[in-house]
């Protein structure tokens, strides 16, 4: 639920549901409201013209003609709903169709409602009444109609207006809905599509409907982008595979004519030496071309086309046994720490060339007498987390953002200062497999911790 409440499409289409609904809701009101009002003004006005025509009669033919007036309409009730009572000063009865006067009629009120009971069908009935009282000569005169139709009437607009609110809501809901679930599908697709981009399918776009909406219009501005950028990309890394390929070649070549010059016989002794560094000159160039391979090819993500399920644990133990002779000739402890098993989805190649780097730097940076420990924990899968923990002078604070930069080597009193490439390559590859490497400090030492599926 909270997922779905972070939704913007949600958010709004409750905002719209709101809205509607209290829109549709005040305006029923008002016409209800408004309704109500009119239907008690024009009873009033139906009461207030009866009062004015039976005090015209009073003043033009007395008290007498008022009397027969009020005889004559006893039988109002049945037909019209209309009652009347004419009283004296003791409230004595002296004419209507009304046997006692109202007890909600307190002295000096000009409009009362009451209940009046009244048998219909066999059985007593209460209906309301609304009444208009006039006094004059010492005697009052009650004139009132039954409202019990009105309010019947006000009662079903009440329910049909609550109603009405109800249906509104429930259809603006299921618009929100509809528009909510639309417009997240069309981001899920286009955040798949980012996924696939990510993961280095510079060919997939974001998807463009019929609609030709703001969506579309967004879409087809990043579809441009993206063509422009695979374009650059392309040649970028056709730019940077030629060269590193036609490097290799003369690179090599010169390599084996130096060896060859080394091994003669009969050249001083400087000559060879000179001839060794440029050797090992050589070697670098070629394990920073070799690397820089391998970056590029773990950014751009065309390792994970040959993915496969890899045992992790099983690599480890392997890469772990492997560089077991050279930590022992460097005086260094190697351990390795792993369950059984640990299947992750990845390049295994790319996987092993990442611990090498690990355990060669180790094997550069920690002194004889050190230990390096080769750890693994999770069942497989995003849980999964390689680490490789030693007690060498580790990486100060702040410079352990630049150790995972391409070129950002340590600043180094010896000779041991690499090419800044072997931790760059392991980032890499974890962002290639969906996941990211954490320095930690171990005091004294570094723990470099490979985190699957925590980008």
């Amino acid at each position: 639920m909270r997922r779905v409440l972070q939704s913007s499409a949600v958010r709004l289409a409750f905002l719209y549901v709101g809205v509607f609904t209290l829109a549709v809701g005040v305006l029923l009101a008002a016409v209800f409201l408004a309704t109500q009002r009119e239907l008690a003004r024009e009873v009033d006005l139906v009461i207030g013209a009866e009062l004015e025509g039976l005090h015209d009669e009073y003043e033009e033919g007395g008290l007498q003609s008022l009397i027969e007036t009020l005889n004559r309409r006893t039988d109002s009730w049945g037909r019209t709903g209309a009652v009347y009572m004419l009283i004296d000063a003791d409230g004595n009865r002296v004419a209507g169709n009304l046997s006692a006067w109202p007890p909600a009629a307190a002295a000096g009120a000009q409009w009362i409602e009451f209940d009046l009971q009244a048998r219909e069908h066999g059985a007593e009935i209460d209906h309301p009444v609304r009444a208009g009282i006039d006094a004059f000569d010492g005697h009052r005169l009650l004139v009132g109609t039954d409202v019990s139709e009105r309010r019947t009437f006000v009662r079903r607009l009440r329910q049909a207006m609550l109603w009405s609110v109800t249906l509104a809501a429930l259809l603006s809901g299921l618009i929100g809905w509809w528009y909510s679930r639309r417009v997240s599908a069309r981001v899920r697709a286009a955040a798949a599509a980012c996924e696939h981009i990510i993961s280095g399918d510079l060919a997939q776009r974001l998807p463009v409907s019929r609609a030709n909406d703001e969506f579309d219009q967004l879409a087809g501005a990043v579809n441009h982008a993206l063509d422009r950028v695979e374009r650059q990309t392309a040649v970028v890394r056709a730019t940077f595979n030629s060269a590193a390929h036609d490097l290799r070649s003369p690179l090599y070549r010169l390599r084996v004519r130096l060896e060859t010059a080394a091994q003669r016989q009969g050249e001083g002794e400087e000559l060879r030496e000179a001839v060794g560094a440029a050797i090992g000159d050589l070697d670098r160039v070629q394990r920073t071309l070799a690397t820089l391979l391998q970056i590029a090819r773990a950014d751009s993500g065309a390792g994970l086309a040959e993915s496969e399920t890899v045992d992790l644990a099983e690599l480890a133990r392997e890469m772990t046994e492997l560089y077991a002779p050279a930590t022992r000739e460097a005086g260094l402890a190697l351990a390795v720490h792993a369950p059984p098993t640990c299947m992750v989805q990845g390049n295994r190649q790319l996987l092993a060339q990442m611990l090498a780097n690990l355990l060669e730097n180790a094997l550069k940076f920690v002194p004889a007498g050190g230990a390096v420990e080769v750890g693994l924990t999770g069942t497989g899968g995003a849980d999964a987390v390689l680490s490789v923990v030693d007690n060498g002078p580790g990486i100060p604070d702040e410079q352990r953002a630049a150790a995972l930069q391409p070129f950002r080597g340590l600043e180094r009193d010896d000779t041991r200062a690499g090419s800044g490439l072997g931790l760059s390559l392991v980032a890499a590859v974890m962002r290639l497999h969906g996941g990211r490497v954490v320095l930690a400090d171990r005091a004294p030492g570094l723990e470099v911790r490979c985190e699957f599926g925590r980008a």
